[in-house]
């Protein structure tokens, strides 16, 4: 017997059928031989098909199923002329012999040898074929069978009962599986189960099969062709609108293909491909298939997150606007108009009020320098507002246009950029003629784009340097969403630790496994173990070590960013986000999600806790009392008093400042440089608070120290390199600071209560009358800025009655916590009888992992409403450990106080090394750029989304977030 050419098998495996024409004989042979059309001559395509052969001997078709058995799919081909008059034998290449799929174990697949009549089936010689796991000796997944027998279409027809045209509130997955970031690009496609809708690659359509009992699935393939060039646009044409993912806006990579899509029907277990549309299949297979190709796989939400878009609001003052009467006129000359503050000539701001003209605010150009105003338009504003004038609205002179221009809004309600329906009447007050007027300035969404094109991320992003690409397992990057760079950052870093990959990459075959059925995408477990296989296995990145740029390796995190964010106010949305706020929220969302967990591990959060103890000292009486709270990060003040260059910094800001008159600034800019030993000091150092003492009962000062009970395995260090300004507006501080590779934070460590120290009396033996009170004038800053009453005063309560800043930085903090707005208990009132709880309701809660007696204690506090419950607990996770609750009765100590109870992690020493950091480009973190540096066997790293690189010089200086690692247990 002739073994297969050269030819036929490239015919046969290299090119598949991935060619889709739609005569009959291209669709017979490839039921017959699935070779590609290219390789098949009409006169031997004729020939092939009439003397098909079925594996039991007769011409045509396939054989009746039996129960339990599989679907061999071999099919033969008879011998063409040309064959005949060869005198080798071996005939053309399509009637070689055909690649026969026995079985899908990997041990019945074989090749059939020979052509022509002599391939009796009964009787064919097998070569075994070697299994890669995603292809057999690199066949595509599956037996085509382009015209389906009786016994199959039996088999269709009986699953009939099980499928369902998807509906309005059907959710499709058809873009990506969701088990693994196989997608229609894959090799072999994704399968959509017709029955639930869920969205599987080749290597896990068993498994729902398995755990469902689905059997028709909808096979999707697209094979990525670049599109073609159109001549009639710019291929460099600039974004004319702040947007991603619309017309107009910032365009994703993808929009540069265009895909060449085909789509079979699956039938499990035979794993037998139908090519669709096909006559043959029932009409309920058809229109499935067309409600799962219309169905869109994003959400509403998901889909405005992906095409995001920076839109502006009506302003509420724009209506009744206070315009004086007797108002100037304004030349419509650009020429003559100029700051009345300070004399500039740009970024100028008329109030529509008064008419005004105050140059705006400074802002980072593409440079990232700060320039282009004084902001005496916002003092004017300021300053009018104290006297009891309301002039909130300004346009910007030289944006006006018969369009529209921009219009900013000061009141702190609004406090943004909005529109102005009334614009044209509102500059006709000042004698300008908005259809008369032309730009002569960029608007600030044009601004914002130039700083989202050609800002210098040289520091950060190691920018102009010939970088080495990485693949492998754990140098996979994560594809950027549309301002998911801070996601993207907080996830390589996380997934670093060891115990993340023990948890999610180790037991990932688990959790698949225990996935809810039809709903593994809305899983937290399942997703995260999905991101664990794809970053640190060998599944998407089989070569390790450095590569060129053409090969790295990412995927795109979307189903897991959905989940995490939904039903958050920000980061359920396509804005940018701050870094910090979203490490705290993931954890606190793994937290939920591991509670549950059986496994033994230890709560993710848990390796980061800190156990902070606060000394407070009543110097009235002398006496001291210490309390501890848990904290997943050490958040750092930067004391900028302290900085080592205070000379070099404010002679770099006198030359800047002269410069700005016209000479160019070509001079690298001086920032100030704080010792990171500067910012543990301060973190540790006294302050004096208001304090009302239970001892006296009078008011006075207490002098209140924070140190570090223990030390958690991984810790997680917070520059505050935000703050708010005298304005209530985030500003950034501009300061390198030199984080120590290894740190340590021995002289941090509490001491803790001392052999004959004078103690305070617990707060439950102090007089009713001595509780404290919140500061009014504190709640009433507060409220003045639209926060509600209640959560104001629990603002003032929680720090003391420090001042408002404090109290804004624990609002900004705690604004989402369940009991915010709740109502103040009055001081020194009793708690009463404890409610009665329903033992249902604490069993819910106690599936979810708490405590009995948390449970209850959350059920008392929300006068028995579950939902609120399991908000209250969820809310407080990280005090659960410390938490005053009522101790169970004896033999009532439950299994699932187990989980709660911890694996725990045990103290660790306060010496550290430095494993990774996220740092920050950009003037607040509602903008600008992220990336993370993690070390690697001993070498820097930098993930900057989807590009892995070796880093030559780590911005050390420059991280918004610092994660150290223990040198190990005390």
């Amino acid at each position: 017997m002739g073994q297969p050419g050269a030819t036929g098998r490239k015919a046969a495996t290299s090119e598949g059928w991935g060619h889709r024409r739609r005569s009959r004989c291209v669709a017979l042979l490839l039921a017959a031989a699935a070779v590609s059309t290219s390789s098949v001559q009409s006169a031997c395509a004729t020939q092939a098909v009439r003397g098909s052969l079925r594996p039991d001997g007769r011409a045509g078709g396939f054989p009746s199923l039996k129960s339990g058995e599989l679907m061999q799919g071999l099919s033969g081909v008879n011998g063409c002329a040309r064959r005949r008059k060869e005198k080798n034998g071996r005939g053309c290449a399509a009637c070689r012999p055909v690649r026969v799929l026995r079985g899908w174990d990997g041990q019945r697949a074989g090749v059939l040898r020979g052509g022509g009549r002599e391939q009796s089936a009964p009787g064919v010689e097998l070569e075994p074929l070697k299994f890669t796991g995603r292809q057999v000796d690199g066949m595509p997944w599956g037996s085509v069978v382009a015209t389906p027998d009786e016994a199959l279409l039996g088999r269709i027809r009986a699953n009939l009962s099980k499928i369902k045209v998807p509906g309005h509130g059907d959710r499709v997955r058809k873009t990506e599986c969701v088990l693994s970031f196989d997608s229609p690009e894959s090799p072999e496609g994704i399968f959509v189960s017709m029955s639930n809708f869920q969205g599987y690659g080749a290597d896990y359509i068993a498994l729902d099969h398995q755990r469902n009992g689905s059997e028709l699935y909808l096979n999707i393939k697209w094979k990525k062709i670049p599109k073609a060039v159109d001549p009639s646009k710019k291929s460099d044409e600039a974004p004319t609108k702040l947007a991603i993912g619309v017309e107009g806006g910032f365009q994703t990579e993808e929009e540069e293909f265009e895909f060449e899509k085909s789509h079979f029907l699956a039938v499990m277990p035979e794993k037998v491909l139908v090519p669709l549309p096909n006559a043959e299949v029932p009409e309920l297979i058809s229109m499935v298939v067309d409600g799962i190709l219309k169905a869109s796989d994003l959400s509403n939400d998901e889909a405005q997150v992906m095409a995001w878009e920076d839109k502006r609001l009506v302003s509420k003052h724009a209506a009744g606007l206070t315009q004086l009467p007797g108002a100037k006129k304004i030349s419509p000359d650009p020429a003559t108009w100029a700051c009345e503050d300070c004399g500039v000539k740009s970024n100028l701001w008329l109030n529509l009020s008064d008419g005004y003209i105050g140059s705006g605010r400074a802002q980072v150009d593409a440079t990232g320098q700060m320039g282009g105003g004084t902001g005496a338009a916002l003092k004017h504003y300021q300053d009018e507002k104290a006297k009891g004038n309301n002039y909130p609205l300004a346009v910007k002179l030289g944006t006006i246009t018969p369009h529209g221009a921009d219009v900013y809004c000061y009141a702190a309600d609004e406090d943004d950029m909005v529109e102005d329906p009334g614009l044209g009447a509102h500059l006709a007050h000042f004698g300008i003629n908005m259809m008369n007027m032309e730009k002569s300035e960029k608007t600030m969404a044009e601004l914002q784009i130039d700083l989202n094109i050609k800002f210098d991320f040289d520091k950060i992003c190691e920018s102009g340097k010939t970088l080495q690409t990485l693949a492998g397992p754990g140098f996979v990057g994560l594809k950027n969403l549309g301002n998911s760079c801070y996601v993207n950052s907080v996830l390589q870093v996380l997934m670093t630790l060891p115990e993340m990959k023990e948890r999610y990459l180790a037991r990932a075959p688990a959790i698949f496994a225990e996935a809810p059925a039809g709903g593994a995408a809305e899983d937290l477990n399942t997703q995260m173990a999905k991101l664990a296989t794809a970053l640190l296995s060998e599944r998407y990145a089989p070569t390790a070590g450095p590569c060129v740029a053409e090969a790295a390796v990412s995927v795109s995190p979307q189903m897991l960013k959905f989940l995490v964010g939904k039903g958050h106010a920000e980061f359920s949305t396509g804005n940018q986000q701050d870094a910090e706020e979203y490490l705290k929220h993931l954890l606190a969302k793994l937290d939920r999600a591991q509670r549950p967990d059986k496994s033994g591990l230890p709560l993710t959060s848990k390796l980061l806790d800190i156990t902070m103890e606060t000394k407070l000292v009543d110097l009235q009486s002398g006496k001291s009392r210490y309390s501890t709270t848990q904290e997943t990060m050490l958040s750092l003040l930067i004391p900028m008093d302290a900085a080592v260059n205070s000379e070099e910094v404010k002679s770099y800001e006198e030359r800047s400042a002269k410069r700005q008159k016209g000479e160019k600034d070509e001079e690298a800019p001086v920032k100030p440089e704080v010792p990171f030993r500067a910012c543990l000091e301060k973190f540790c150092g006294a302050e004096r608070i208001e304090y009302k003492s239970p001892v006296t009962g009078a008011n006075g000062e207490a002098a209140k120290t924070t140190l570090i009970k223990t030390f958690p395995k991984y810790l997680a260090v917070h520059m505050k390199r935000y703050i708010l300004g005298d304005d209530w507006r985030a500003k950034k501080l501009e300061v390198q600071i030199a984080a120590p590779e290894e740190l340590d934070l021995s002289f941090l460590r509490s001491p803790g209560p001392q052999p004959g120290e004078d103690l305070l009396p617990e707060d439950a033996a102090a007089p009713p009358a001595a509780g404290p009170t919140p500061d009014g004038a504190i709640v009433q800053a507060l409220m003045g800025m639209g926060f509600a009453e209640n959560g104001c005063k629990r603002a003032a309560l929680a720090t003391s009655n420090a001042g408002a800043e404090q109290a804004m930085e624990w609002v900004l903090m705690h604004m989402g916590d369940a009991d915010f707005n709740d109502p103040i208990p009055a001081p020194g009132s009793a708690p009463g009888a404890a409610p009665a709880v329903s033992e249902e309701s604490v069993a819910m809660l106690m599936s979810m992992g708490f405590g009995k007696p948390h449970a209850t204690k959350a059920l008392r506090e929300t006068g028995g409403d579950l939902e609120r419950a399991a908000d209250w607990l969820f809310s407080r996770a990280d005090q659960l450990d410390t938490m005053d609750v009522d101790e169970p009765a004896a033999g009532e100590a439950d299994a699932a106080s187990s989980a709660e109870a911890d694996a725990g992690v045990p103290a660790h020493q306060p010496k550290y090394r430095l494993l990774a950091f996220i740092s920050h480009i950009g003037s607040s973190t509602a903008c600008g750029h992220y990336v993370c540096h993690i070390k690697k066997d001993g070498k820097w790293t930098i993930f900057n989304d989807r590009k892995v690189a070796v880093s030559e010089e780590p911005p050390i200086d420059l991280g918004y977030i610092y994660l150290y690692e223990s040198l190990g247990p005390e």
